[in-house]
Parts: structure tokens; sequence; C-alpha cells
């Protein structure tokens, strides 16, 4: 995990959270027959994909900046 560039590092949470998530949602969809479940935690994917576009904007949008205020 140490090899992968840092911008992945920070991407992988969401991704696994996401994947997991969406598993669950097929689980309890096909498997335990729950449609209502299903759909709902499959809800979650966006969400969880959502939330690390907002939280990791906001920290490339700080790097950005300050990478600028060196170059000027």
């Amino acid at each position: 995990m140490s090899n992968l560039p840092a911008a992945v590092r920070l991407k992988l949470p969401f991704l696994i959270a996401g994947f997991v998530s969406f598993l669950f949602s097929v689980w309890l969809y096909f498997v335990q027959d729950n449609t209502t479940a299903g759909i709902f935690v499959g809800l979650w994917v966006p969400s969880i994909h959502s939330l690390g576009t907002l939280v990791l904007g906001s920290t490339d949008l700080a790097n950005r900046s300050a990478h600028q205020e060196v170059r000027s």
C-alpha cells in the first residue's frame, strides 16, 4: 500500500466503502430477498462517492492554492 501514489491512497477508502456497500446491497436484494433494504443500501454507493469527492476536493483545492503561492 505504501507503493501507491498519495492521490490513490486518499481515494482508496471511499472506493472500498462504495464497493462493499454495493456488494452488501446485492446480497440483501438477491440472497436475502429483501428488496427494499437492498435498494436502500444501494443508494449509499453514490452517497459515499459524493462524500469522497467533497472531502478530497477541498483538500485538493487547498493543495493547489498552497502550490500557487509557492510559485508566485
